[in-house]
């Protein structure tokens, strides 16, 4: 097995997922949808959109406890993403590091 070619297309792949992660959005919601949250391939909160409704001075602590559970569930679902994208170019070799 010719290792430099090994590394090599090693380097293609994670480029190419890379490259993937770009264009990646996932959404992600709490509260049964009185938050969700849009995020990036690269993890960058990109919009959140809470429900009037949950916007009452009584509610803060919930709707700050809201937004912190749709964030992580959308850093959750990008790299569930991740790992289903390096799965299927990596025939489900995994790439240290790339995590």
């Amino acid at each position: 097995m010719n290792i430099q070619k090994l590394m090599k297309q090693a380097q293609q792949m994670q480029a190419k997922i890379q490259k993937e992660l770009e264009t990646l959005e996932v959404e992600a919601s709490a509260g049964g949808g009185m938050v969700t949250v849009r995020m990036s391939g690269q993890k960058e909160l990109l919009a959140i959109t809470i429900d009037p409704e949950v916007v009452e001075p009584s509610e803060l602590e919930m709707l700050q406890d809201l937004v912190v559970a749709a964030v992580n569930e959308a850093m959750r679902k990008v790299d569930e993403s991740l790992q289903e994208r390096m799965g299927s170019l990596t025939g489900g070799m995994p790439i240290p590091g790339l995590l």
